[in-house]
């Protein structure tokens, strides 16, 4: 058996948040409007969530009768399986659309349903229907892919004006795709929708990747500047040698003796720390200063040889 995907267990984690008809109806209400076909002559839902197939039946059974809704099952080519669900009769889709106030093409004729504090759970039915949301171990996105045009911006007005929550918008296929890739956002509508439990889950990886991913630019970082040290250092050694090859050593200061001949014996130390292995010791910027005369006189040097 396939583990289900974190997509299947934010929608069944919303379904196990409704305690009330008033809630279920609300829920319901949005898997109807994002439903495959939704008329009177068709009402069709295929879901590959075997809790949103077996809310959507009992709860249109609740409301037209039991056996008002044939449900069949078929398995896809990598072993998942898509459930179908349609309502036999004309008599029950009317009564259906009816009870719901939807009109020809999906069109909510009653615009005050459902009441603000329901409203998260037609969201969530919504998503029911046409919604999915990627592991966030892989991806940051989440998209509901809406059935027309005017239930996309019904939506996506919804969520801006009342929950501050700003989506966008695409065409994909002949179907509006509302969707988020802002891990924030994603988080802000799997909690407004009742799965809070997969909002920590989503939280707590995206803290862990903020993490690992700060632990590497840190490490890449210090590895760019031992590199860069490491290429300073090289040159230096260079520059001291090109001298000692010419004889200019012993023309040097005894400062810029001792300077030379600590940064040779220890080209893994940066200048901080080869500042304070001198006698006296000296500043980091005082080591810079010598080592900048020190290639100064070996760059003169190489220009003599040309």
């Amino acid at each position: 058996m396939n583990e289900i995907s974190f997509s299947q267990r934010v929608k069944e984690e919303i379904i196990s948040r409704i305690n009330s008809s008033a809630k279920a109806d609300a829920c319901l209400y949005g898997m109807l409007l994002c439903a495959n076909s939704l008329s009177a002559d068709e009402i069709l839902l295929l879901t590959e969530s075997q809790a949103a197939a077996t809310f959507f039946r009992l709860n249109i059974e609740r409301i037209c009768g039991e056996g008002c809704v044939i449900e069949t099952e078929a398995e896809k080519s990598d072993g998942s399986v898509i459930y179908s669900l349609s309502v036999k009769n004309d008599s029950e889709r009317k009564k259906l659309l009816s009870c719901f106030s939807i009109g020809d093409e999906r069109k909510r004729l009653k615009e005050s349903y459902p009441k603000p504090s329901l409203c998260a759970y037609m969201i969530g039915g919504m998503f029911l229907s046409c919604g999915s949301v990627s592991d966030p171990n892989r991806d940051y996105r989440m998209e509901l892919s809406m059935p027309n045009l005017e239930l996309c911006n019904f939506l996506g007005l919804l969520l801006i004006e009342r929950y501050s929550l700003t989506a966008k918008i695409v065409e994909r296929k002949n179907r509006q795709v509302i969707y988020f890739k802002e891990s924030d956002n994603i988080i802000d509508m799997i909690t407004l929708m009742g799965a809070t439990s997969s909002s920590f889950d989503f939280m707590n990886v995206k803290i862990y990747k903020d993490m690992r991913n700060k632990v590497n630019r840190e490490v890449n970082c210090v590895n760019a500047n031992i590199e860069k040290s490491v290429r300073a250092a090289r040159r230096q050694i260079e520059d001291i040698e090109l001298i000692e090859k010419n004889g200019g050593l012993e023309a040097l200061s005894d400062e810029l003796v001792q300077t030379a001949r600590l940064r040779r014996e220890n080209p893994d130390l940066n200048l901080s720390e080869l500042g304070e292995i001198h006698t006296p010791p000296i500043s980091r910027s005082g080591v810079s200063h010598r080592l900048k005369k020190i290639s100064q006189l070996a760059q003169k040097i190489r220009e003599e040889e040309k």
